[in-house]
């Protein structure tokens, strides 16, 4: 039986002290026979005795208790015999195990007599409160756990506190309506302090999540206790980025509330659609590497691994985008300034964390010790953010640390008139989990980056030796009990941390702490560009972690002696190698020490797994093939279609004839017998139709450019980045006005009307993306109020692309754009959330999209451009190469300043214009011919309107693959060797 049978919580050792009871002290409780049916076993359970005599109520919850025990001991309850208006009779209970056999072995039997019996009699207990002569504890209950005694009085009897605690928390909340807006305005009154008779949307919005938010505690809180106590192997994923978005209707629909919640603010005069608007998107990310851990969290909870994510609470995360005259303005992101209704803080877990100082070394009981003495010290403090499964008890984790002083105020500063210094430390504290990414073109950026990165790591390897420490007294078991995933090289320095810990604190020696850390880390790579693999200049490392900078040498010392085994005398290959790149300016590769350390490595779709083995880790490769694995990443079902798409959610659970497929995406392959239906292509398009009418609304009240849902709506948001080639979609655009501009009346009736939307953020320091930015903007004014044009094309740049303008633009989108140079981009996710909602690509044979290819079908796909392997010899020859004239006339138009600011954008013209050695790196004008030509092909498509929803059909039904759950399952089969741990359902 599981700790938690019969929802009581004071009963947590029942099993453990089954081997010390007598099964015969409970014959007047539960008696068991075998011979009244063939082939069950039949629990006959009999009132306590104080309902016997009369002279008590029914026990709360005991039919559910008894239910609950019985399948908790995997048993399967065929039926059940009981009358629940005469509860002083007995009750039956006909049961077999799993395999539909009867039960006959006596220790099982008496087994499941004693939980049944231990849970009836403690039930009763919790109803006694005011008796003397109730029944004392089982001596051997006491004496399996010792520190639970207070749960009883001297005498052995439950206390009077733990017997009303046993009995308030007996049951979950319900759920029903009146309940549930009992809990909203009570919320609105005790907890936000308003008037229960008024109060506006926002607040609203806050009472309803606090009010989902407490059943998402009841089971975070049993769901933690289950894993306590089962002590299974357990997965935590270290990111800098958890890029979540809204919590409020992703939560209502996991834990299978939306409906009720939406009936119970309807009758209080409130539509829940509307107050979800009302919460602010967590500033916890920019871009794809944040949305892929979080789609990974919902994925680890609804697969029922034991899985904790850990991160940063940034206070302003990344920036808020505005556009001034078309320039992007950077503004804190002031997401928290209203609370967070979801998170809970933790003030009893915080940590100490070490910057700066020296190592002193100190003979200690014959062994050498090193001791950090720190220079400076802040405080991690834990806020916690339930993450719910769908279709599952379960509810996981997200722990974020903030970072606090460790004194809060310097008074004797402040009292002897150095007012500075008194409030110094806490504003240093504060600015480390303040902003994401901070800008690091200098020398203190860079700090403030590897600070964050080591607040990070320390904080949580603290934790979790915390944790495993509550439960084991020595380290061997550590990597059968831990399995931590490195969500690219920020959190890789977390490799010498654990050395440290487990050296300078808690006395293990270098070979057996190093045989830890090899059996625990994992490393997914993001990247195919070698200037994005992270490193550290060593003069930095040595200022700001002393301790960990002569870790790393010893790591690289050892390492290079293995080399030297493996490879002789070949220095050179050594020297690639290194965790240690030397030169001028020293620097320590951060993406090698993961490389060496880490049980294995992955690259997140096929195509990039295969280029790492023979471009930036080809010489490891070469050493360790057996490290390295691909796991092509995955998006949620749940949030990018059944949730955000509820229309189409609709129509797949009708025509599949189950909703299952929210849970198991490879279902929706049996969409495409359908593909060619013209009744159900036109209820598909009717759902695109009114995406498409919604994302109208949101671009016009964004940008106030007003566009036609007739029109083809062609969609481009992801990070600005040259590689990405934002600026190839431009050029098109601007081809695609001047053909317009030349056509005469009858031709332009002929043209495909197309609304083409780009978003994005461009790092504050990456001067070439916010050019890029500019040149959308002034692109788009010169279209969009050229009244030759009109509603022909339309260009938009919508600011501040987040979460929840994602769910708004993927299921109204007909066309998206993953146009990356081949061999460029590491996956992609935002392709596999538009493929799935029926989005039409146009796209390079890069990343994900190769696999995208293979699933749906490349004739479902407007592919074009280079292949990856034609891209060296394209670079090589690109100044000297002709390219289409359509792509040097759109270049020349904006070095002539056609659009305007012509000087500002010359730069951006020099690194296309292929002029000297290294221009057009990307390729743009090389691969623009065969772009030009896959828009043509979407133009005519899209007119024959039955072949372009048969092929937005079969996108959605070949997208089961992308499914994170798939993911998540082979990292934990292939990588993390974590099992499911579901806890028994309530």
């Amino acid at each position: 039986a599981e700790s938690k049978v019969g929802r009581n919580r004071a009963f947590t050792v029942i099993t453990r002290a089954i081997g010390e009871m007598k099964a015969s002290s409970f014959d007047d409780l539960v008696k068991i026979d075998n011979d009244e049916a063939d082939d069950l076993t039949v629990i006959a359970i009999y009132p306590p005795l104080g309902l016997r005599n009369g002279d008590a109520e029914a026990i709360p919850g005991l039919l559910n208790a008894v239910t609950s025990t019985i399948r908790d001991l995997g048993l399967s309850v065929v039926k059940a015999v009981v009358d629940p208006e005469d509860l002083t009779k007995p009750g039956k209970f006909y049961v077999t195990d799993y395999d539909r056999k009867k039960i006959t072995d006596k220790e099982d039997l008496n087994n499941i007599k004693i939980c049944v019996a231990t849970v009836m009699d403690s039930l009763a207990l919790a109803q006694q409160p005011g008796k003397t002569d109730s029944p004392q504890a089982p001596p051997s209950l006491l004496a399996a756990d010792p520190a639970r005694k207070d749960l009883y009085s001297p005498g052995g009897e439950r206390s009077p506190s733990t017997q009303l605690l046993a009995q308030l928390m007996d049951n979950y909340l319900k759920n029903d309506v009146r309940t549930i807006q009992t809990s909203i305005v009570n919320h609105v009154e005790y907890t936000i302090a308003r008037s229960r008779y008024r109060f506006d949307d926002f607040e609203a919005y806050q009472a309803t999540a606090l009010s989902v938010r407490d059943r998402l505690i009841e089971s975070w809180n049993d769901t933690q206790k289950f894993f306590r106590e089962k002590d299974p192997k357990r997965v935590y994923y270290v990111s800098m980025e958890f890029l979540t978005g809204r919590t409020l209707l992703n939560a209502a629909y996991n834990l299978g509330l939306k409906d009720v919640y939406s009936q119970a603010l309807h009758e209080l005069g409130y539509d829940l659609e509307v107050l979800a608007q009302k919460e602010r998107d967590a500033a916890l990310g920019n871009g794809g590497l944040g949305r892929l851990a979080a789609c990974f969290l919902d994925s680890m909870a609804t697969n029922n691994l034991p899985a904790w994510g850990y991160g940063i609470r940034y206070q302003y995360g990344m920036f808020r985008q505005t556009l001034q005259d078309g320039f992007q303005r950077e503004a804190p992101d002031y997401w928290l300034n209203f609370g967070n209704p979801w998170e809970i803080v933790r003030p009893n877990v915080s940590y100490t964390i070490k910057f700066y100082g020296h190592v002193s070394v100190h003979e200690e009981e014959g062994r050498t010790v090193f001791r950090w003495n720190a220079g400076e010290e802040v405080e991690a403090v834990a806020y916690d953010n339930p993450i719910p499964g769908w279709n599952t008890p379960n509810v996981n984790n997200l722990r974020l640390w903030s970072a606090e002083p460790t004194r809060e105020f310097d008074l004797e500063s402040f009292n002897t008139g150095d007012y500075v210094s008194a409030i110094l430390s806490k504003q240093r504290a504060e600015t480390l989990s303040a902003v994401l990414y901070p800008d690091d073109r200098t020398y203190q950026g860079k700090e403030l980056r590897l600070k964050q990165q080591h607040f990070l790591v320390s904080a949580t390897l603290q934790d979790i030796i915390r944790r495993y420490k509550q439960t084991h007294t020595t380290f061997d078991s550590f990597p059968d009990k831990v399995a931590l995933q490195l969500n690219d090289t920020h959190p890789t320095i977390g490799i010498p941390e654990l050395m440290r810990l487990l050296m300078d604190e808690e006395g293990l020696g270098w070979t057996k702490a190093w045989d830890i850390s090899t059996k625990v880390y994992a490393f997914t790579n993001h990247t195919v560009l070698p200037e994005a693999l992270e490193k550290w200049p060593v003069e930095l490392m040595e200022a700001l972690l002393p301790r960990h900078m002569q870790i790393i040498y010893d790591i690289n010392w050892r390492f290079l002696q293995e080399l030297r085994g493996t490879l002789g005398e070949d220095y050179t290959r050594m020297s690639r190698m290194s965790i240690i790149e030397e030169g001028e300016n020293k620097s320590v590769r951060m993406a090698h020490l993961a490389l060496v350390c880490c049980h294995t490595v992955n690259g997140v779709a096929a195509i990039h797994s295969e280029l790492i083995k023979t471009t930036i880790f080809a010489d490891f490769y070469d050493i360790m093939p057996q490290k390295f694995q691909n796991k092509t990443n995955g998006v949620t079902q749940r949030r990018w279609l059944a949730f955000c798409n509820p229309g189409l959610s609709q129509l797949l659970t009708e025509t599949l004839g189950t909703d299952m497929w929210i849970g198991e995406l490879d279902l929706i392959k049996n969409l495409a017998e359908h593909a060619e239906e013209p009744e159900f292509q036109a209820k598909w398009q009717a759902v695109k139709d009114a995406n498409k009418q919604r994302l109208a609304v949101t671009i016009e009240n964004l940008t106030g450019t007003k566009v036609d849902t007739n029109a083809l709506f062609d969609i481009q948001v992801k990070r600005i980045h040259e590689y990405k080639r934002q600026l190839l979609n431009v050029l098109y655009v601007i081809h695609r006005y001047t053909a317009i501009k030349a056509m005469n009346p009858a031709e332009r009736k002929r043209v495909v009307p197309r609304v083409v939307c780009i978003g994005g953020k461009a790092a504050p320091g990456y001067d070439i993306a916010k050019r890029i930015i500019k040149l959308i903007s002034a692109v788009a004014d010169k279209v969009n109020n050229d009244p030759d044009v009109g509603d022909l094309l339309k260009l938009v740049f919508i600011p501040d692309y987040n979460v929840s303008l994602a769910e708004v633009i993927v299921p109204g989108a007909d066309l998206s754009q993953h146009i990356s140079t081949a061999g460029t981009e590491a996956s992609g996710t935002s392709n596999m959330k538009f493929a799935m909602n029926g989005c039409l690509i146009v796209g390079t044979m890069d990343g994900a999209n190769v696999e995208i290819a293979e699933e749906i079908g490349e004739e479902n796909m407007f592919i074009f451009g280079a292949r990856a392997e034609e891209v060296a010899a394209l670079r090589t020859s690109r100044t000297t190469a002709t390219v289409d004239p359509r792509f040097t006339a759109a270049v020349n138009l904006i070095r002539d300043g056609f659009f305007g600011w012509a000087e500002f954008f010359q730069p951006i013209v020099k690194t296309v214009d292929g002029s000297f050695e290294g221009s057009d790196f990307y390729l743009l004008g090389p691969d623009f011919a065969s772009y030009c030509k896959a828009q043509e092909n979407v133009d005519k498509v899209y007119q024959d309107k039955a072949l372009w929803t048969k092929m937005s059909i079969l996108s959605t039904s070949g997208s089961g693959k992308f499914s994170s759950d798939r993911t998540i399952r082979e990292y934990a089969k292939d990588i993390w060797n974590v099992k499911p741990c579901k806890r028994p359902s309530p």
